[in-house]
């Protein structure tokens, strides 16, 4: 299908489209998910509820998917969209030239359990290269691998949130304040700690670090 030859009235059906899968597709195919699903294990592991709040949390893992993906997102437009901009290719040769730069980028995270796992449940022949993978079986695959690594950080950050719980807890019932929620005077405590080891710029600096 030439973008070209499309009428203008298929061209805003296919662009509206475009526009309404987008959200999914930059949660599934980018840094994005394991940064936004860290972060928000973090605002748990510090208790503050909702400081920082979801547009914040958003718009930071948003920019840094950004700075992330940026090397890949421009081969992507110097190769195929520049190209098909200027007509010198179709869209389905645009295609082609994007997807093996998507396919080595999702396959330095996806780990091979997931992938067969998801060449199993769509009952297909296992590739013989890596070249072979259907995006549609490598998203999924992808999405599993980043939930895992995700969630193994935030295990990680909230195992010294919860020593401090725990001594909280020990010396308020100790001393018989049981009326007081221990999780009212250990967050002053968390978010000073957080504070004293420069907590945001270790946190993010690990992130972006572990897509390297």
């Amino acid at each position: 299908m030439d973008w070209q030859n499309l009428s203008s009235p298929l061209r805003i059906v296919l662009l509206l489209s475009a526009a309404a899968l987008l959200p999914a597709v930059l949660i599934c195919v980018t840094p994005f998910l394991r940064i936004v699903v860290v972060l928000h294990f973090l605002r748990q592991a510090l208790g503050t509820q909702t400081a920082p709040s979801n547009q914040v949390i958003v718009g930071l893992a948003l920019f840094l998917t950004l700075g992330i993906m940026k090397p890949i997102t421009s081969r992507v437009y110097e190769e195929a969209w520049l190209p098909h901009d200027k007509g010198q290719i179709t869209a389905g040769e645009a295609w082609e030239r994007a997807r093996p730069l998507l396919q080595r980028h999702l396959l330095r995270f996806v780990r091979e359990k997931d992938l067969a796992l998801m060449i199993e449940i769509g009952k297909k022949q296992r590739p013989r290269t890596p070249a072979e993978l259907e995006i549609e079986t490598l998203v999924p695959a992808y999405v599993l691998s980043e939930l895992r690594t995700s969630f193994q950080i935030g295990a990680a950050l909230f195992l010294p949130f919860l020593v401090i719980d725990l001594v909280i807890a020990s010396v308020t019932l100790a001393l018989g304040m049981v009326q007081l929620p221990p999780a009212m005077i250990s967050a002053p405590f968390k978010i000073l700690l957080f504070v004293l080891v420069d907590g945001w710029n270790l946190v993010i600096g690990s992130l972006v670090k572990s897509f390297g």
